[in-house]
């Protein structure tokens, strides 16, 4: 039995030392149906080696795996440090850890195989659903439990985002994995027609919304204060910016269905609320951006804090980017091409990326009992070799985007189209090429990461941090202070 006086650490070292692992591994298959794009042969005829059954394989593993352990580490340091007391029911927390590494496994077996949903994000078929289900109960039970018997009376705003993103996550997956079973690993969703393409968007965007944006404005909140030794420039702001962002984004996921069968009202009002979205986003990336106030001379020698500010410079930047693109007139060039995928993966890379590896950059040594981690320079390395790899990608699925919706719309005098599909294909092969050029970068600064990562381990022990208040505690670092505002 795990003494009463010191923070439950060990399912947060678990799940931050898998957070690295599923990033090298999701990344690793990113960058394998990147070279399929650019050179098709490389399935080499194995159908579970397909880009349609390696794609969503994909998507799950850098989103459920590295954000999903990145995010599960972070909420249980974070909410224990800010409410001065250990994890509600740690055998639940430890059920979570390993119930979600099988739903993991699961997903990397099941969809190779070509088990799936057909529903973006949520193409795990119903068992895997219900073992998330689980989970995800699980999860929120530890976290509120937790908030319930803090021994402070303020709940830091890291704790309202992260709480956020529980319960919406848990509402959208219930609603869009409604399913019929139709055999072990077959089922058939409630919904049909545009009724099903409304509550898929509807999952979509929010999961963009709430498990890869509140849940990380969830770390910032806390990190950046802690690494930068700054207290949130604005706690006011911080606030609205949480109620802002809470309302507003569960609306925008219509924008994803512009010119399509979804009653053109809808399509309007999904826009409408994506630009407004563009206010309580930018409020978010300001405040974390001015906590550096009297401290910018850190950049130049810290690399972690250099992760966590330039992930908010990315954060910025999908943030206007997403409703930009929303406004029909634009989304008419946008839509279908690869200005899409660029736009995802500089918030996916850039602001997720990013913002996961800083914070691990800060979890890591400390919860093995080290000041650091083992090598600067190897942070410096992994921050620079990142950087370039989503300029590179992201620049070249800009320039293909743009490129293919002209060239899809240009007609001649006859009314006749000027160019085939295959000659969009052929000229957007060069920006693949370079796509590819800027995801193995990025699977390299990962690779970095995970060398640094053993070496710090291996270096240190797990360390028992004191509850502060306890008998034990004496002062230590572990207390939150003025920085954490807990």
């Amino acid at each position: 039995m795990p003494p009463t006086h010191t923070f439950n650490d060990t399912v947060v070292r678990q799940f931050a030392l898998m957070t690295v692992v599923w990033g090298v591994v999701g990344m690793l298959v990113g960058v394998v149906i990147a070279a399929q794009l650019t050179w098709p042969e490389l399935n080499f005829g194995i159908a579970w080696l397909s880009y349609g059954r390696l794609r969503p394989l994909h998507t799950n593993a850098v989103i459920f795996a590295f954000g999903g352990c990145g995010l599960f580490a972070s909420a249980y340091y974070v909410v224990q440090r800010t409410c001065q007391t250990r994890l509600f029911a740690p055998a639940l927390a430890a059920f979570t850890f390993w119930g979600w590494q099988a739903v993991i496994v699961a997903a990397a077996i099941s969809l190779p195989l070509g088990y799936t949903s057909g529903k973006e994000y949520a193409e795990l078929e119903w068992p895997i659903d219900i073992l998330i289900t689980l989970v995800w109960v699980s999860f929120a039970i530890v976290f509120f439990g937790t908030v319930g018997q803090r021994k402070v009376r303020h709940i830091y705003v890291a704790n309202w985002f992260f709480g956020a993103f529980i319960l919406a996550v848990a509402l959208l997956h219930l609603v869009n994995s409604a399913a019929i079973p139709a055999g072990w690993m077959k089922s058939y969703s409630v919904y049909a027609g545009v009724q099903d393409a409304m509550v898929q968007w509807w999952y979509g965007h929010n999961a963009v919304g709430f498990f890869l944006t509140a849940g990380f404005l969830g770390m910032m909140y806390y990190f950046i204060p802690k690494q930068a030794e700054r207290p949130v420039y604005s706690y006011r702001l911080s606030i609205v910016h949480f109620w802002a962002l809470i309302f507003t984004y569960m609306w925008a996921g219509p924008h994803h269905l512009h010119y399509t069968a979804l009653p053109d009202w809808t399509q309007s009002v999904g826009m409408l609320f994506s630009l407004i979205l563009l206010a309580p986003s930018w409020g978010g990336m300001i405040n974390g951006v001015m906590t550096l106030s009297g401290a910018w001379h850190k950049l130049r020698d810290d690399p972690v804090l250099r992760f966590l500010i330039v992930s908010l410079s990315f954060y910025g930047m999908s943030t206007f980017e997403g409703p930009m693109m929303s406004i029909k007139t634009v989304n008419a060039l946008s839509h279908y091409t690869d200005w899409t995928v660029g736009h995802v993966h500089s918030g996916a890379l850039g602001w997720v990326g990013l913002v996961t590896m800083g914070s691990m950059y800060y979890l890591i040594p400390r919860l093995f009992g080290q000041k650091q981690m083992h090598s600067l320079k190897a942070i410096e390395l992994h921050f620079w070799v990142s950087t370039i790899g989503i300029v590179i990608y992201i620049a070249a699925m800009w320039i293909a985007g743009v490129m293919q919706g002209l060239m899809w719309r240009a007609i001649n005098d006859d009314g006749t189209l000027t160019y085939t599909f295959v000659e969009s294909v052929k000229a957007t092969y060069p920006f693949y090429v370079l796509r590819f050029i800027g995801g193995l970068l990025y699977l390299l600064g990962m690779v970095v990461m995970l060398w640094n990562v053993v070496k710090t381990v291996k270096a240190g022990s797990a360390v028992a941090v004191p509850v502060p208040g306890s008998a034990h505690a004496s002062g230590s670092a572990s207390v939150p202070n003025a920085v954490a505002h807990a």
